[in-house]
């Protein structure tokens, strides 16, 4: 049977996910009471501006005061859209502390004091669901919390932020520039006025933070994750890339070490082969692949932002967080359990894809080769590009170790095997130290193999 009496939804915000979770509250209202089990009400909308006209929405539930909604005590849901560190993170520990379960798309946050909040959430006995805080409306939360809570998880792989895919898919498909890839993204909307928590990768390594925590039950911190964006891609590696059989993504990248006692968590570019399932990932869409020892290789795939996307997550926990309310329960909380230490960066074991300008002489191929030896990094492939000094255009010359031509520079291309990431750095640090190394043209990592 249905309970009549409502529970009460409070809404923290109101852009465009907001006003997306408030209208399919109001039109799907039958549907949500049938699933819950009780008829959802929104009781209050917090915004800055309540001037603006929020079509759908009733004036009268309209407030600039969210403290004071929180803190009403008839209010079972609190939805926090309005995202950042403050005011958010007060008003959550404030709804529970005056009975409000909550539904959270923030990341920044979570990753930031994602351990605070849940320890708040019960000593309360709260709920805090956060589905849309990770990849939009692809399911990955729950399943990595619930469905695969029984395995032990390994590693997990994905495209987790739409604009910078949208960017380098552009570089990709089209040969467009850096710049000029990023001016199309803003101008279909992919990008913010101000991209910077994209393009630099921050908006993915709080992901990561969130999807390393669930999958290794450790808490791990948006301050573990190592951070590199895709400002300094160019159309040559997209070009490199594509000569190896690969394409280049912004990848989260979440392990657990070989021998199980650690973890490892990063963001950055990297070249992944054509056949790896990632890599057919277009446009602005979201795709994590997951490694699990009894299910195997799993792959989420879906768009990751957008109103419409962002608030069916949200609308998915609201459901949940409602009928554990109904039953007096709680959903699972925080499983930190095993307290493992995030490795830094230089134990991650990965391959470097590096682009010299050399001179053009003999003897420049073993110098080089005799600095990776003296670090213990083995070089896979060669491959020496003679420039045409009248033009500047690159000649690749394939020949097995390298090759040179006569005159101008030349472009040196080392793509290495596994190593330690400390000296796969410290080889190349070595390598400008070389006089017949005039520059590191670029370097990427190899990923997905």
């Amino acid at each position: 049977m249905m309970r009549t009496r409502p529970l009460k939804v409070a809404l923290l915000g109101c852009g465009v996910v907001g006003s997306e979770v408030a209208r399919i509250m109001t039109t799907h209202a039958d549907d949500l009471a049938a699933r819950i089990g009780a008829p959802v009400e929104l009781a209050g909308v917090a915004v800055r501006r309540p001037s603006k006209v929020r079509e759908g929405i009733d004036p009268a539930l309209i407030t600039t005061d969210a403290t004071a909604l929180v803190k009403r005590g008839d209010i079972d849901v609190v939805i926090e859209v309005i995202g950042g560190i403050e005011p958010a993170r007060t008003l959550i520990t404030t709804a529970f502390e005056h009975g409000a379960s909550v539904v959270s798309a923030n990341k920044a946050l979570l990753a930031e004091d994602g351990a605070a909040l849940h320890a708040a959430a019960e000593e309360q006995g709260r709920d805090l669901y956060y589905e849309a805080a990770v990849a939009g409306a692809i399911p990955l939360v729950r399943p990595l919390r619930e469905s695969l809570a029984g395995d032990k998880v390994n590693r997990v792989l994905g495209i987790v932020n739409g604009t910078t895919n949208f960017i380098l898919d552009r570089m990709d498909t089209s040969g467009a520039g850096y710049s000029e890839a990023l001016d199309e993204a803003t101008a279909l909307g992919y990008a913010e006025a101000d991209p910077t928590a994209d393009v630099e990768g921050f908006d993915a390594a709080a992901k990561a933070a969130i999807l390393a925590g669930i999958a290794f039950h450790t808490r791990v911190r948006i301050g573990d994750v190592h951070r590199e964006g895709i400002t300094e891609v160019t159309a040559a590696d997209i070009a490199s890339a594509r000569r190896m059989g690969c394409t280049v993504k912004l990848l989260a990248i979440c392990e657990r070490a070989a021998d199980g006692q650690s973890v490892t968590a990063r963001v950055h570019p990297a070249m992944i082969p054509l056949s790896h399932p990632l890599a057919s990932v277009r446009e602005a869409y979201n795709a994590v692949f997951v490694e699990a020892e009894a299910a195997g290789q799993l792959m989420f795939y879906g768009p990751g932002a957008g109103g419409s996307p962002t608030a069916s997550a949200v609308l998915g926990d609201l459901v949940a967080v409602c009928r554990n309310k109904l039953n007096e329960a709680t959903g699972p909380g925080e499983s930190a359990y095993t307290r493992l230490p995030v490795s830094p960066m230089g134990e991650v074991v990965t391959r470097y894809h590096i682009s010299l300008d050399v001179a053009d002489k003999p003897g420049v191929l073993a110098q080089v080769a005799t600095v990776f030896a003296e670090q213990g990094v083995s070089i896979d492939t060669v491959r020496q590009q003679g420039r045409n000094p009248s033009t500047g255009d690159d000649a690749a010359i394939e020949q097995g170790g390298g090759g040179r031509r006569a005159g101008g520079e030349a472009s040196l291309v080392v793509v290495t095997h596994r190593a330690l990431d400390a000296a796969l750095s410290a080889t190349v640090e070595a390598l400008r130290e070389l006089d017949t190394v005039r520059g590191v043209a670029s370097i990427m990592r190899v990923e997905g193999e």
